[in-house]
Protein backbone atom coordinates (compact mmCIF):
# COMPACT_ATOMS: atom_id res chain seq x y z
CA UNK A 1 0.00 0.00 0.00
CA UNK A 2 0.69 3.45 -0.83
CA UNK A 3 2.39 5.62 2.20
CA UNK A 4 0.36 8.39 2.88
CA UNK A 5 2.42 11.74 3.67
CA UNK A 6 1.24 14.92 5.34
CA UNK A 7 4.01 17.70 4.86
CA UNK A 8 3.86 20.46 7.43
CA UNK A 9 5.91 23.49 5.41
CA UNK A 10 4.66 22.08 1.79
CA UNK A 11 5.58 25.27 0.29
CA UNK A 12 9.17 25.47 1.74
CA UNK A 13 12.35 24.03 0.30
CA UNK A 14 12.18 20.88 2.19
CA UNK A 15 8.47 20.83 1.01
CA UNK A 16 8.92 21.28 -2.67
CA UNK A 17 11.73 18.97 -2.37
CA UNK A 18 9.44 16.24 -0.20
CA UNK A 19 6.73 16.53 -3.52
CA UNK A 20 9.43 16.19 -5.91
CA UNK A 21 10.27 13.00 -4.49
CA UNK A 22 6.89 12.23 -3.96
CA UNK A 23 5.99 12.94 -7.87
CA UNK A 24 9.36 10.72 -9.04
CA UNK A 25 7.31 7.36 -6.83
CA UNK A 26 3.09 7.57 -7.68
CA UNK A 27 3.23 4.04 -6.65
CA UNK A 28 4.81 4.36 -3.34
CA UNK A 29 3.18 7.96 -1.78
CA UNK A 30 0.59 9.87 -1.48
CA UNK A 31 0.10 12.83 -0.46
CA UNK A 32 -2.49 13.30 1.84
CA UNK A 33 -2.24 17.03 3.43
CA UNK A 34 -0.27 19.35 2.95
CA UNK A 35 0.26 22.92 4.82
CA UNK A 36 2.03 26.19 4.36
CA UNK A 37 2.13 29.33 6.56
CA UNK A 38 1.09 31.97 4.09
CA UNK A 39 2.29 31.47 0.77
CA UNK A 40 -1.69 30.83 -0.86
CA UNK A 41 -0.59 30.72 -4.90
CA UNK A 42 1.99 27.54 -4.10
CA UNK A 43 -0.10 25.87 -1.81
CA UNK A 44 -3.09 26.28 -4.71
CA UNK A 45 -0.81 24.88 -7.24
CA UNK A 46 0.57 22.16 -5.27
CA UNK A 47 -3.20 21.11 -4.39
CA UNK A 48 -4.12 21.28 -7.67
CA UNK A 49 -1.41 18.77 -8.47
CA UNK A 50 -1.64 16.32 -6.10
CA UNK A 51 -5.39 16.61 -4.77
CA UNK A 52 -4.79 15.86 -0.66
CA UNK A 53 -7.52 15.63 1.60
CA UNK A 54 -6.60 18.29 3.83
CA UNK A 55 -5.11 21.86 2.95
CA UNK A 56 -4.45 24.27 5.61
CA UNK A 57 -2.52 28.12 5.83
CA UNK A 58 -0.92 28.94 8.90
CA UNK A 59 -2.00 33.03 8.44
CA UNK A 60 -5.78 32.65 8.94
CA UNK A 61 -6.32 36.02 7.35
CA UNK A 62 -5.15 34.13 4.28
CA UNK A 63 -7.48 31.18 4.38
CA UNK A 64 -10.62 33.13 2.54
CA UNK A 65 -8.63 33.16 -0.93
CA UNK A 66 -7.42 29.94 -0.56
CA UNK A 67 -11.11 28.55 0.00
CA UNK A 68 -11.81 30.35 -2.68
CA UNK A 69 -9.46 29.72 -5.21
CA UNK A 70 -10.20 25.41 -4.27
CA UNK A 71 -13.51 25.88 -4.09
CA UNK A 72 -13.87 23.62 -7.37
CA UNK A 73 -12.10 20.62 -6.12
CA UNK A 74 -13.18 18.42 -3.11
CA UNK A 75 -10.60 19.12 -0.59
CA UNK A 76 -10.87 20.54 3.10
CA UNK A 77 -9.36 23.74 3.64
CA UNK A 78 -8.55 24.55 7.39
CA UNK A 79 -6.47 27.50 8.71
CA UNK A 80 -4.28 28.78 12.05
CA UNK A 81 -2.33 26.82 13.92
CA UNK A 82 -4.44 24.74 15.82
CA UNK A 83 -5.92 23.32 12.93
CA UNK A 84 -2.46 22.60 11.44
CA UNK A 85 -1.76 20.42 14.80
CA UNK A 86 -5.19 18.12 14.57
CA UNK A 87 -4.55 17.36 10.53
CA UNK A 88 -1.34 15.88 11.65
CA UNK A 89 -3.47 13.21 14.32
CA UNK A 90 -5.48 12.07 11.21
CA UNK A 91 -5.71 8.81 11.12
CA UNK A 92 -4.89 8.23 7.66
CA UNK A 93 -1.60 9.23 7.57
CA UNK A 94 1.83 7.00 7.69
CA UNK A 95 4.51 9.73 7.69
CA UNK A 96 4.52 13.36 8.71
CA UNK A 97 7.34 15.63 7.11
CA UNK A 98 7.89 18.15 9.67
CA UNK A 99 9.61 20.94 7.91
CA UNK A 100 7.90 24.33 9.17
CA UNK A 101 10.64 26.43 10.09
CA UNK A 102 11.50 27.47 13.23
CA UNK A 103 9.52 27.39 16.90
CA UNK A 104 6.40 27.24 15.12
CA UNK A 105 7.10 23.31 14.44
CA UNK A 106 7.17 22.31 17.58
CA UNK A 107 3.32 22.49 18.89
CA UNK A 108 2.60 20.39 15.68
CA UNK A 109 5.23 17.36 15.34
CA UNK A 110 4.09 17.09 19.45
CA UNK A 111 0.64 16.52 18.33
CA UNK A 112 1.84 14.14 15.41
CA UNK A 113 3.95 11.92 17.89
CA UNK A 114 1.20 11.12 20.20
CA UNK A 115 -0.78 10.23 17.33
CA UNK A 116 1.98 7.52 16.60
CA UNK A 117 2.80 8.94 13.23
CA UNK A 118 6.35 8.30 11.70
CA UNK A 119 8.34 11.67 11.64
CA UNK A 120 10.79 12.55 8.95
CA UNK A 121 12.33 15.47 10.94
CA UNK A 122 13.21 18.83 8.90
CA UNK A 123 12.95 20.90 11.29
CA UNK A 124 15.34 21.86 13.73
CA UNK A 125 13.97 23.89 16.22
CA UNK A 126 11.69 21.49 17.36
CA UNK A 127 14.63 19.25 19.29
CA UNK A 128 16.50 22.55 19.86
CA UNK A 129 13.39 24.04 21.94
CA UNK A 130 12.39 20.75 23.82
CA UNK A 131 14.76 17.76 22.75
CA UNK A 132 14.28 16.14 26.03
CA UNK A 133 10.04 16.57 25.70
CA UNK A 134 10.16 15.15 22.25
CA UNK A 135 12.71 11.80 23.47
CA UNK A 136 10.11 11.01 26.05
CA UNK A 137 6.91 11.11 24.19
CA UNK A 138 8.52 9.67 21.05
CA UNK A 139 9.41 6.57 23.22
CA UNK A 140 6.16 6.75 25.41
CA UNK A 141 3.75 7.04 22.22
CA UNK A 142 6.32 4.59 19.90
CA UNK A 143 6.74 7.47 17.50
CA UNK A 144 9.84 6.59 15.38
CA UNK A 145 11.89 10.00 14.25
CA UNK A 146 13.98 9.80 11.31
CA UNK A 147 15.80 12.34 10.23
CA UNK A 148 16.08 14.86 7.01
CA UNK A 149 19.08 16.85 7.22
CA UNK A 150 21.63 15.36 5.71
CA UNK A 151 24.07 15.63 8.61
CA UNK A 152 21.86 13.86 10.60
CA UNK A 153 20.77 11.69 7.81
CA UNK A 154 24.37 10.74 7.45
CA UNK A 155 24.56 9.85 11.05
CA UNK A 156 21.58 7.74 10.86
CA UNK A 157 22.95 5.44 8.30
CA UNK A 158 26.26 5.17 9.65
CA UNK A 159 24.63 4.09 12.48
CA UNK A 160 22.34 1.49 10.74
CA UNK A 161 23.39 -2.17 12.02
CA UNK A 162 25.51 -0.65 14.97
CA UNK A 163 25.07 -0.83 18.36
CA UNK A 164 24.81 3.13 19.58
CA UNK A 165 26.60 2.10 23.07
CA UNK A 166 30.18 1.34 20.84
CA UNK A 167 29.62 5.57 19.11
CA UNK A 168 33.07 7.11 20.30
CA UNK A 169 32.51 10.22 18.37
CA UNK A 170 29.82 12.12 16.25
CA UNK A 171 32.02 14.07 13.07
CA UNK A 172 29.31 16.51 12.19
CA UNK A 173 30.57 18.27 8.83
CA UNK A 174 29.77 21.87 8.40
CA UNK A 175 30.26 23.79 4.67
CA UNK A 176 31.63 26.26 6.47
CA UNK A 177 29.04 29.25 4.79
CA UNK A 178 30.04 32.40 2.30
CA UNK A 179 32.20 33.86 5.01
CA UNK A 180 34.47 30.56 6.15
CA UNK A 181 37.31 32.61 4.87
CA UNK A 182 36.46 36.38 6.14
CA UNK A 183 38.12 38.24 8.70
CA UNK A 184 36.54 39.50 11.67
CA UNK A 185 36.63 43.26 9.77
CA UNK A 186 34.71 41.94 6.38
CA UNK A 187 32.39 40.15 8.38
CA UNK A 188 31.22 43.35 9.85
CA UNK A 189 29.81 45.07 6.71
CA UNK A 190 28.01 41.83 5.21
CA UNK A 191 24.32 42.07 4.74
CA UNK A 192 21.59 39.75 4.00
CA UNK A 193 22.48 39.38 0.47
CA UNK A 194 25.86 38.32 0.96
CA UNK A 195 24.58 36.31 3.35
CA UNK A 196 22.02 34.20 1.34
CA UNK A 197 24.41 33.33 -1.45
CA UNK A 198 25.20 29.81 0.03
CA UNK A 199 28.10 28.22 -2.29
CA UNK A 200 26.64 24.46 -1.80
CA UNK A 201 23.24 24.60 -0.64
CA UNK A 202 19.49 25.88 -1.67
CA UNK A 203 17.80 26.63 1.33
CA UNK A 204 15.54 28.65 2.78
CA UNK A 205 16.26 32.41 3.76
CA UNK A 206 16.13 31.87 7.30
CA UNK A 207 18.23 28.62 7.42
CA UNK A 208 20.89 30.02 4.65
CA UNK A 209 21.52 32.75 7.74
CA UNK A 210 21.73 30.20 10.15
CA UNK A 211 24.36 28.57 7.76
CA UNK A 212 26.18 31.69 7.54
CA UNK A 213 26.39 32.22 11.24
CA UNK A 214 27.12 28.69 12.20
CA UNK A 215 24.01 28.67 14.34
CA UNK A 216 22.63 26.49 12.08
CA UNK A 217 25.30 23.91 13.06
CA UNK A 218 25.02 24.65 16.50
CA UNK A 219 21.51 23.64 16.18
CA UNK A 220 22.47 20.28 14.43
CA UNK A 221 24.64 19.80 17.44
CA UNK A 222 21.84 19.97 20.02
CA UNK A 223 19.62 17.80 17.82
CA UNK A 224 22.58 15.00 17.51
CA UNK A 225 22.80 15.08 21.60
CA UNK A 226 18.76 14.29 21.03
CA UNK A 227 18.54 12.15 18.27
CA UNK A 228 21.51 9.58 18.91
CA UNK A 229 21.64 9.92 22.79
CA UNK A 230 25.41 11.35 23.16
CA UNK A 231 26.68 13.47 25.39
CA UNK A 232 28.39 17.35 23.72
CA UNK A 233 31.27 16.91 24.50
CA UNK A 234 31.39 13.49 22.01
CA UNK A 235 30.03 15.46 19.36
CA UNK A 236 32.92 17.39 17.01
CA UNK A 237 32.10 20.03 14.59
CA UNK A 238 34.38 20.17 11.15
CA UNK A 239 34.40 22.66 8.22
CA UNK A 240 34.26 20.50 4.87
CA UNK A 241 33.71 23.01 2.50
CA UNK A 242 33.14 20.79 -0.57
CA UNK A 243 29.76 19.41 1.26
CA UNK A 244 29.96 15.44 0.10
CA UNK A 245 31.10 14.07 3.19
CA UNK A 246 27.80 15.07 4.92
CA UNK A 247 28.78 13.80 8.45
CA UNK A 248 30.73 10.55 10.03
CA UNK A 249 30.76 8.10 12.89
CA UNK A 250 33.76 7.02 15.04
CA UNK A 251 33.66 3.73 16.91
CA UNK A 252 35.45 2.34 20.12
CA UNK A 253 37.24 0.44 17.77
CA UNK A 254 38.70 3.39 16.12
CA UNK A 255 36.95 2.54 12.80
CA UNK A 256 34.51 5.25 11.04
CA UNK A 257 31.60 5.39 8.94
CA UNK A 258 30.72 8.25 6.81
CA UNK A 259 27.93 9.06 4.10
CA UNK A 260 29.29 11.02 0.88
CA UNK A 261 26.77 12.21 -1.71
CA UNK A 262 26.30 15.48 -3.94
CA UNK A 263 24.45 17.91 -2.01
CA UNK A 264 20.73 17.36 -2.72
CA UNK A 265 18.12 17.24 -0.30
CA UNK A 266 16.37 14.95 -2.09
CA UNK A 267 18.45 11.87 -1.27
CA UNK A 268 17.87 12.50 2.66
CA UNK A 269 14.48 12.89 1.53
CA UNK A 270 13.93 10.06 -0.05
CA UNK A 271 16.01 8.19 2.91
CA UNK A 272 13.80 8.92 5.27
CA UNK A 273 10.81 8.13 3.44
CA UNK A 274 11.58 4.75 2.15
CA UNK A 275 13.49 3.63 5.39
CA UNK A 276 14.51 0.78 5.60
CA UNK A 277 14.84 0.31 1.63
CA UNK A 278 17.10 2.49 -0.06
CA UNK A 279 15.12 3.54 -3.32
CA UNK A 280 16.63 3.85 -6.90
CA UNK A 281 16.95 7.55 -8.28
CA UNK A 282 18.16 9.80 -11.43
CA UNK A 283 19.77 12.72 -8.89
CA UNK A 284 23.27 13.44 -9.16
CA UNK A 285 26.32 11.42 -8.08
CA UNK A 286 29.01 12.42 -6.48
CA UNK A 287 32.41 11.63 -8.79
CA UNK A 288 35.15 11.34 -6.50
CA UNK A 289 37.71 11.39 -9.04
CA UNK A 290 36.08 14.85 -10.73
CA UNK A 291 36.26 15.89 -6.96
CA UNK A 292 40.18 15.43 -6.05
CA UNK A 293 40.90 16.57 -2.50
CA UNK A 294 38.64 16.77 0.34
CA UNK A 295 39.51 18.83 3.22
CA UNK A 296 38.76 19.26 6.39
CA UNK A 297 39.59 22.54 8.82
CA UNK A 298 38.52 23.22 12.83
CA UNK A 299 36.17 26.03 12.87
CA UNK A 300 36.82 29.50 14.24
CA UNK A 301 34.27 30.07 17.27
CA UNK A 302 36.15 33.52 17.88
CA UNK A 303 34.76 34.56 14.04
CA UNK A 304 31.54 32.15 14.83
CA UNK A 305 30.54 32.33 18.38
CA UNK A 306 27.24 31.18 17.94
CA UNK A 307 28.48 27.85 17.46
CA UNK A 308 30.20 28.37 20.85
CA UNK A 309 26.77 29.58 22.32
CA UNK A 310 25.09 26.42 20.62
CA UNK A 311 27.70 23.85 22.80
CA UNK A 312 27.33 26.50 26.09
CA UNK A 313 23.46 26.20 25.72
CA UNK A 314 23.69 22.50 25.36
CA UNK A 315 25.78 22.45 28.36
CA UNK A 316 23.78 24.41 30.70
CA UNK A 317 20.53 22.60 29.37
CA UNK A 318 16.93 22.79 31.08
CA UNK A 319 15.10 25.89 29.02
CA UNK A 320 18.70 27.39 27.95
CA UNK A 321 18.83 26.29 24.13
CA UNK A 322 14.82 27.14 23.84
CA UNK A 323 15.67 30.88 25.17
CA UNK A 324 18.76 30.54 22.15
CA UNK A 325 16.57 29.70 19.50
CA UNK A 326 14.01 32.33 20.52
CA UNK A 327 16.85 35.00 20.41
CA UNK A 328 17.98 33.90 17.46
CA UNK A 329 14.73 33.84 15.44
CA UNK A 330 14.32 37.69 16.59
CA UNK A 331 17.98 38.56 15.34
CA UNK A 332 17.91 36.29 12.17
CA UNK A 333 14.54 38.23 11.02
CA UNK A 334 16.53 41.64 12.22
CA UNK A 335 19.25 40.97 9.96
CA UNK A 336 17.31 40.24 6.60
CA UNK A 337 15.37 43.37 7.08
CA UNK A 338 18.75 45.33 8.19
CA UNK A 339 18.21 45.92 12.13
CA UNK A 340 20.84 44.27 13.06
CA UNK A 341 24.46 43.89 12.35
CA UNK A 342 25.59 40.56 10.94
CA UNK A 343 28.41 40.33 14.26
CA UNK A 344 25.69 42.01 16.46
CA UNK A 345 23.75 38.83 16.84
CA UNK A 346 25.89 36.64 18.31
CA UNK A 347 25.97 39.75 20.84
CA UNK A 348 22.34 39.82 21.32
CA UNK A 349 21.60 35.96 21.59
CA UNK A 350 24.60 35.97 24.09
CA UNK A 351 22.93 38.74 26.07
CA UNK A 352 19.63 37.28 26.19
CA UNK A 353 21.03 34.13 27.55
CA UNK A 354 22.72 35.75 30.30
CA UNK A 355 19.41 37.67 31.34
CA UNK A 356 17.52 34.65 31.22
CA UNK A 357 16.32 32.72 34.18
CA UNK A 358 16.98 29.19 34.43
CA UNK A 359 14.64 26.64 34.75
CA UNK A 360 16.31 22.83 34.94
CA UNK A 361 13.57 20.73 33.96
CA UNK A 362 10.75 23.08 32.36
CA UNK A 363 7.47 21.63 31.01
CA UNK A 364 5.50 22.29 27.91
CA UNK A 365 3.95 25.54 29.59
CA UNK A 366 7.95 27.09 30.57
CA UNK A 367 8.88 26.40 27.50
CA UNK A 368 5.88 28.39 25.52
CA UNK A 369 6.61 30.75 28.61
CA UNK A 370 10.47 31.13 27.94
CA UNK A 371 10.41 31.43 24.11
CA UNK A 372 7.88 34.69 24.56
CA UNK A 373 10.25 35.79 27.39
CA UNK A 374 13.31 35.65 25.48
CA UNK A 375 11.72 36.96 21.73
CA UNK A 376 11.16 40.28 24.52
CA UNK A 377 14.45 40.39 26.08
CA UNK A 378 16.28 40.22 22.42
CA UNK A 379 13.83 42.61 21.37
CA UNK A 380 15.17 44.78 23.88
CA UNK A 381 18.58 44.21 23.33
CA UNK A 382 18.14 45.19 19.86
CA UNK A 383 16.48 48.30 20.66
CA UNK A 384 18.81 49.50 22.90
CA UNK A 385 21.76 49.49 20.66
CA UNK A 386 20.05 51.39 18.37
CA UNK A 387 19.56 49.37 15.34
Amino acid sequence: MKKRIAILGSTGSIGTQTLDVVRRHPDRYEIYAISAHRSVDLLVAQAREFHPEVVCIADESKYAQLRAALSDMEIKVWAGAEAIAQMVTMPSIDVVVAAMVGYAGLQPTIEAIKAGKTIALANKETLVVAGEIICELAQQYHAPIIPVDSEHSAIFQSLVGEDRSEIEKILLTASGGPFRTFTLDQMRSVKAADALKHPNWEMGAKITIDSATMMNKGFEVIEAKWLFGVPVEKIQVLVHPQSIVHSAVQFTDGAIKAQLGAPDMRLPIQYALSFPERLASDFPRADLLQLGNLTFEKPDMDRFPNLALAYEAMSRGGNIPCVLNAANEVVNLAFREDRCGFLQMSEIIAETMHRAPFIARPSYEEYVATDREARETASRCLEGRGV
